[in-house]
């Protein structure tokens, strides 16, 4: 029965720690590698028509407003087809707004209703 350590297992060798060859119980620990300075990274701004303004994207495409407020990518933007980022763009844009309008309707009745309560607690 053979026992392997940390070093044998490619899997716990590429997350960073490694077993040192002459101390079994020294690891030494791999710094990252960090992420490229913002003004590295290649920026597209795009004129909004329909009068919002202006949205700049990163390589990765659009961000998207989930309904409950987070934030997520499309998956596939590297995939898509000029046509296509267009139409998901134009969808896009009217949806986030949308999606914005209500979260801040929303935070701005819990405010008041936080307000009302207040007042009538003291």
């Amino acid at each position: 029965m053979s026992t392997s350590g940390p070093s044998d297992n490619p899997a716990l060798a590429s997350a960073g720690n490694i077993e040192s060859q002459g101390d079994p119980n020294h690891i030494q620990t791999q710094t990252p590698l960090p992420l490229p300075a913002p003004e590295d990274a290649s920026t597209n701004k795009i004129d909004m028509s329909s009068g919002s303004g202006s949205i700049s994207m990163d390589h990765l495409g659009p961000l998207v407003v989930n309904k409950d407020g987070t934030l997520s990518r499309i998956s596939n933007w590297a995939e898509m087809s000029e046509i296509e980022k267009r139409n998901t763009m134009r969808i896009l844009v009217k949806r986030n707004q949308i999606r914005t309008d209500e979260l801040k309707a929303v935070q701005a009745q819990e405010g008041t209703d936080a307000e009302r309560r207040a007042e009538e607690g003291s």
